[in-house]
């Protein structure tokens, strides 16, 4: 059973993408307390990371960070923590906010820790999975276009700096 607290929210672009099946418009717990809907960032290129705080690429962050500032608010770089691939996250939100803020001084958005596969994903990874798209590994990168549609995704070794990344999301600009 989904908690609810990860319910689907209503969906989202249905005017804008008549000759597509609207995308749902999903909703994170925020790491610092209330929602990150997605929906709310419709029109703009989202950028979901699932992340951990003890992997090997970890020093992505810094990346992912660069990332959220030379966009501004024309894109949402959103950071999902989640402990589902080695066991590489810590225990508590307050533990990752700490080491993301020490670390790394993140300013972009956290959700609280995620559950990205197995039994009772997030429902954003469930639709995804749906769509083809399976996390193997933490960073690995899913994105959206401005309706809400996954355009591309990019495994944990395609870096945020990757150009290849950047002009994904410069073509979506």
């Amino acid at each position: 059973m989904i908690c609810r607290r990860y319910a689907l929210m209503v969906p989202f672009a249905l005017a804008m993408a008549p000759a597509r099946a609207a995308t749902p418009a999903f909703s994170f717990p925020s790491i610092d307390g209330g929602d990150i809907a997605l929906a709310a960032h419709r029109g703009k290129p989202v950028l979901v990371v699932n992340t951990a705080s003890q992997c090997a690429f970890t020093p992505q962050y810094e990346a992912l960070q660069q990332l959220h500032e030379d966009y501004g608010d024309r894109i949402l770089v959103l950071g999902v923590p989640s402990n589902d691939f080695g066991g590489q996250e810590y225990g508590t939100e307050a533990e990752v906010k700490e080491f993301c803020e020490v670390n790394f001084n993140l300013t972009l958005p956290l959700t609280e820790i995620t559950k990205v596969k197995g039994r009772d994903p997030h429902p954003f990874y469930a639709w995804a999975a749906k769509n083809g798209v399976r996390p193997s590994w933490n960073f690995h990168k899913i994105l959206l276009d401005g309706e809400g549609r996954i355009v591309r995704d990019f495994p944990s070794a395609i870096g945020p700096e990757s150009p290849r990344l950047r002009r994904a999301i410069d073509a979506l600009l």
